[in-house]
């Protein structure tokens, strides 16, 4: 990717962590003066950008995911550690995020380390620029993800638990579990040596083309409405939460690339183009 390119992307992406920081100051705990949820968004950027220089150094990519988790635990650490009157609502989301993140970033750290690399990074790793927008990015990402829930930990308002916080709650544990499930059934199959084919058409792979991303999309939508009671004002642009989780995850480096990477690799292939057309891409449908 050429560097006209990727500057202005990383100037952008940069550019818009800042304006829903401020957005999500709006009644927002302080720390010395300063907003807590402004230096606890921070965290994800700095991190990214401190572990991107060996990471470059090293021409490696191992550490990008195991970072973006390490990110949700530090941002949301420091936000218990700083915060002056945490409630019942923050510990809860806060927990969520955790075992989201510790879970997530345990498996994408380990598929690496036995598939030996991302394909992804493969040209991406040896060009500056292009690599250090890409850890910008994941760092917005990070930020962007847990916005609202961020929002809600570090909000100067507290609300007892209501039906939207149950119902998010179910929400988030239905598409947590669905992630979870998604994710075994194709590492089980991609270990599987005796397989007669190399894409997976069976389990909750058979109900959608991208079943995983269906859960993570869906607890990112739970948590937000657990989030939501205590938001107001400004905060409310951070529920542009799991907008963005759709957003990436079905417009731009989610869905988008590896439906393009399967027809390359299985175009040909009329099983494959039978699977494409009678399976959903991302919403769970018995198959016929």
């Amino acid at each position: 990717m050429k560097k006209r390119v990727t500057i202005p992307s990383t100037i952008l992406s940069i550019l818009i962590g800042v304006l829903i920081a401020m957005a999500g100051s709006d009644g927002s705990e302080t720390y010395n003066g300063i907003s807590l949820f402004i230096i606890c968004a921070s965290v994800s950027f700095v991190l990214h950008w401190i572990i991107f220089i060996p990471s470059f150094a090293f021409q490696t990519e191992h550490y990008f995911d195991l970072t973006g988790s390490i990110s949700y635990l530090s941002a949301v650490a420091l936000a218990f550690y700083l915060n002056p009157s945490v409630d019942p609502r923050d510990v809860l989301i806060g927990l969520l995020i955790v075992v989201w993140a510790v879970r997530l970033g345990s498996f994408l750290f380990m598929r690496v380390k036995q598939d030996g690399k991302d394909d992804r990074f493969t040209i991406m790793k040896t060009q500056f620029h292009w690599f250090l927008m890409t850890w910008t990015l994941g760092g917005l990402w990070v930020f962007l993800t847990m916005a609202a829930g961020l929002a809600a930990i570090t909000s100067d308002t507290t609300q007892p638990f209501g039906l939207m916080a149950y119902l998010g709650l179910a929400l988030w544990i239905f598409g947590f579990s669905i992630e979870v499930i998604a994710d075994r059934q194709k590492r089980v199959f991609k270990k599987n040596q005796q397989k007669d084919k190399e894409f997976i058409t069976s389990g909750l792979w058979a109900w959608s083309r991208h079943p995983n991303y269906f859960g993570e999309i869906t607890l990112w939508i739970g948590l937000t409405l657990i989030a939501l009671p205590v938001l107001s004002g400004w905060q409310l642009v951070t529920l542009i939460s799991p907008v963005f989780v759709y957003i990436l995850l079905t417009k731009i480096s989610g869905i988008p690339l590896l439906e393009n990477r399967g027809m390359k690799k299985w175009g040909s292939d009329p099983e494959y183009i039978d699977y494409v057309n009678r399976t959903p891409a991302l919403i769970l449908k018995k198959p016929k």
